[in-house]
């Protein structure tokens, strides 16, 4: 799975698209290359840019792509653009799983000395 940076504006998209672009080289197990964008709080267009061409890599090399736990707006900007036919943008946040904490686990005494 690939994570999107937290933001991803015009001064970013280079960066990101490579760093993604050689991410993506590395996943040769997968048959779908998935985007998680949860973290993705600060983003223009270009991000729509970088992912396009992500894609299109995937594609390339015959692999899916799908854009997971993306923010709405992402998903709207999308479909401003018209691009929300051409992509799979999955709107929303992953549940995150909390591990019960064992039954035997001490915790030591916070009462000040005294």
């Amino acid at each position: 799975m690939l994570l999107l940076p937290t933001t991803l504006t015009h001064r970013e998209a280079r960066e990101s698209l490579s760093m993604l672009g050689l991410a993506l080289k590395r996943q040769t197990d997968a048959d779908d290359v998935v985007v998680d964008a949860s973290g993705l709080l600060h983003f223009d267009s270009s991000a729509l840019a970088v992912l396009l061409e992500c894609q299109r890599l995937a594609f390339a090399w015959g692999k899916g792509f799908v854009v997971r736990s993306a923010p709405p707006k992402l998903a709207q900007l999308a479909g401003l653009y018209g691009l929300d036919e051409a992509m799979t943008i999955e709107v929303g946040t992953p549940a995150i799983t909390v591990p019960a904490a064992p039954a035997d686990l001490a915790f030591a005494d916070t009462q000040p000395p005294g």
